[in-house]
């Protein structure tokens, strides 16, 4: 099997299973007790939220531990917009768990602005300088999207939302570990990620909160996370996460750059090689290390993944999120593609066990393929008779 679908979840690292493996038996004390081995268990949850902190260059108690992206998105969004204001700012291009939780807040009295993005995907810094009213609670904006890449200037959104005191929360599932992350620079108020996009395990995430930052629980219970989410810690879950993004920055440089030249091997490659090929989002350094969203004409999307899949290949056609959904994804239609490209569709997602030789793989299958479906294809027979 060739991996190539590492933007919807990532291999284990083998530092985080290392650091796991004690949880599953003899460290399984509960952190709220008093006694020695909960004291033990204590120790690991605070050095990971510490980890987890310098990470993003934030303080440990700005760190709160939550089930994945997910449920940090979720909080982040709910719990800020129950301070000032009812009126949300969102993209057009957000990944489901913020796009449905502003869909939530819709149909509970408040009011969304979903910003447009341009043909690369980008947000705009000067609409939501436009769109931000004197209720405004909260701007929450992808820092990077899933299916098409493109990094989002967050740092100019950031100026902007501090000078109008509202509320910044971004996405961040897709960048932490591969990309740098500064809380400070980028001004946001509020960061959501999720462990098993680094390598580390499902399940487990967290979101960073600003100190002085106020938002209401989503969790209600006992006292764990300061009171703020409630519910036994998933310590296992939390070393696992700490360890894997610890490892992950250890080499953050060097496989940035690594990864960035196979994607940009692999655009090239297709591109050239199979005709009727378009790259959709941005390109270079703002684009995700490891992203490659290219639509195949006169073919639907689905239809090569399954062709890929009985040759050992692992690729997606959007968000795995969204998988098995009939419409054409949000995000390619918010960038300006009709119906045909949109469903014609691949992301590969290239990660840190993936190589030149991978890629070279690939295409002795990938282009073959592709003509194999588009001889089947009414329309690409039409197009051949008309060209």
């Amino acid at each position: 099997m060739i991996y190539l679908n590492n933007a919807a979840t990532t291999p284990l690292h083998p530092d985080a299973k290392k650091a796991m493996l004690p949880h599953l038996a003899e460290i399984f004390a509960n952190p709220s007790s008093v006694y020695t081995p909960a004291r033990i268990v204590r120790t690991k949850i605070d050095a990971a939220r510490q980890a987890i902190a310098n990470a993003i260059s934030a303080q440990q108690n700005e760190i709160y531990f939550t089930s994945g992206g997910t449920e940090s998105c979720n909080w982040a969004i709910k719990g800020a917009a129950s301070k000032k204001g009812r009126h949300v700012i969102a993209s057009a291009i957000e990944h489901p768990a913020v796009q449905n939780t502003c869909k939530y807040l819709a149909a509970n009295g408040y009011e969304i602005t979903y910003l447009p993005v341009d043909e690369q995907g980008f947000v705009s810094p000067q609409l939501v300088q436009n769109a931000i009213r004197p209720d405004t609670c909260l701007v929450t904006i992808i820092m990077a999207n899933n299916e098409i890449g493109t990094i989002q200037p967050i740092a100019d959104i950031g100026k902007i939302t501090r000078e109008h005191g509202v509320l910044l929360h971004t996405d961040a599932v897709q960048t932490v570990g591969h990309i740098p992350i500064n809380v400070n620079e980028l001004g946001v108020d509020l960061l959501s990620l999720s462990a098993h996009k680094f390598y580390g395990p499902k399940g487990v995430g967290a979101l960073y909160v600003r100190k002085g930052v106020q938002i209401d629980p989503l969790i209600h219970g006992g006292q764990q996370e300061r009171g703020y989410r409630s519910g036994t810690e998933n310590v296992m879950g939390i070393v696992g996460m700490s360890a894997a993004l610890s490892a992950s920055l250890e080499t953050l440089e060097r496989e940035r750059s690594r990864v960035s030249a196979l994607r940009d091997s692999l655009i090239h490659k297709i591109l050239t090689k199979i005709p009727y090929t378009k790259l959709n989002g941005s390109e270079g350094s703002k684009r995700l290390p490891g992203n490659v969203n290219i639509s195949f004409r006169f073919i639907e999307g689905e239809s090569l993944l399954l062709h890929l899949d009985m040759y050992d290949f692992c690729a997606s056609t959007g968000s795995a999120c969204s998988s098995g959904a009939l419409e054409p994804s949000h995000v390619l239609m918010a960038i300006g593609l009709c119906h045909e490209m949109a469903n014609g569709a691949i992301r590969f997602s290239l990660g840190r066990e993936n190589t030149e030789e991978d890629i070279d793989a690939l295409m002795k299958i990938l282009v073959p393929t592709v003509q194999k479906l588009r001889d089947m294809s009414p329309l690409y027979e039409d197009f051949m008779a008309k060209a």
